[in-house]
């Protein structure tokens, strides 16, 4: 179990960095979007701080993951972002459906490898 976790969370890590660091270094250009994604992707554009705050909180996930430092709280942050991320694929833009499963089922399942530091959490 200790390997699977090894495992995944450098891969959600090294997915993380890409993904942020091409967006902030502009090394790829973006892909082409049409219909409803272009218009929800024009409206998180437009709001001028959601897309850097996503990519900030990316980067930070995919150092800590890396590192293998703070991963306990990096989980519980990442679970939104790969909620949306999830749920963005399957309403809008299901090409990216499996990156977005492997993501979203990874960090659920690094949530479970540590859910006796979360128990607290969800007691009255």
């Amino acid at each position: 179990m200790k390997i699977a976790t090894i495992i995944i969370r450098s891969l959600i890590g090294l997915l993380l960095l890409f993904a942020s660091i091409s967006y902030f270094l502009h090394l790829f250009p973006e892909p082409p979007l049409a219909g409803n994604m272009k218009v929800f992707n024009d409206g998180i554009k437009a709001s001028g701080y959601l897309m850097p705050l996503v990519k900030t909180i990316e980067l930070t996930c995919g150092l800590s993951f890396i590192t293998g430092k703070f991963n306990k709280i990096t989980f519980i942050l990442l679970m939104p972002i790969s909620t949306n991320i999830i749920c963005t694929h399957l309403f809008l833009a299901p090409e990216g459906i499996p990156v977005a499963s492997f993501l979203f089922l990874g960090n659920i399942f690094l949530l479970y490898t540590k859910w006796d530091s979360y128990k607290g959490l969800f007691t009255a």
